[in-house]
């Protein structure tokens, strides 16, 4: 059986519940990507033209300190990645994450809560920035329940 590593940025919760989730579906270990400075909610509007996260999806070569250190990165087999959608794509701080370990040999698998924006772009994105060192497998959107059928279902479907 694969160690899996379920890592995930939250900012309102669902991601966090469906990471939760997964880690039980996989018997994972689950990892939070905490930013170094916390998001306000005067950071996460969307409408203010100068807010901090509109700054940062702003600046494609922003990288959003993290807070802490996943555990040994060489243990896992395969490394779930969680985030909500921003802008299109994942928030600068997976990037940050992405860019933090050395991933080669395991399988990545991003997925992302959004109402409506799939995860098609992010993992483009995530593949850009990976390059040839990992697989990257197509990342799934889930919905902000985050129900452990629709986790099941979805992780069923893998290889890990």
């Amino acid at each position: 059986m694969s160690r899996v590593l379920v890592a995930y940025f939250s900012t309102k919760g669902a991601t966090a519940k469906v990471a939760e989730e997964l880690c039980k579906a996989e018997s994972g270990e689950l990892f939070e990507i905490k930013p170094e400075k916390p998001y306000t909610d005067a950071d996460l509007d969307y409408q203010v033209k100068d807010s901090r996260s509109n700054l940062e999806m702003a600046d494609e070569s922003c990288r959003p300190g993290i807070a802490g250190k996943a555990a040994d990165m060489a243990g896992y087999d395969a490394v779930f990645v969680g985030f909500p959608i921003w802008w299109g794509r994942e928030p600068s701080i997976i990037d940050t994450f992405l860019e933090s370990y050395d991933f080669s040999g395991k399988k990545i698998i991003p997925f992302c809560t959004s109402g409506m924006s799939d995860c098609k772009k992010a993992t483009e994105h995530i593949r850009g920035i990976i390059g040839d060192k990992a697989v990257v497998e197509e990342g799934k959107r889930l919905g902000a329940e985050g129900s452990a059928e629709e986790v099941k279902l979805w992780t069923e479907l893998l290889s890990l």
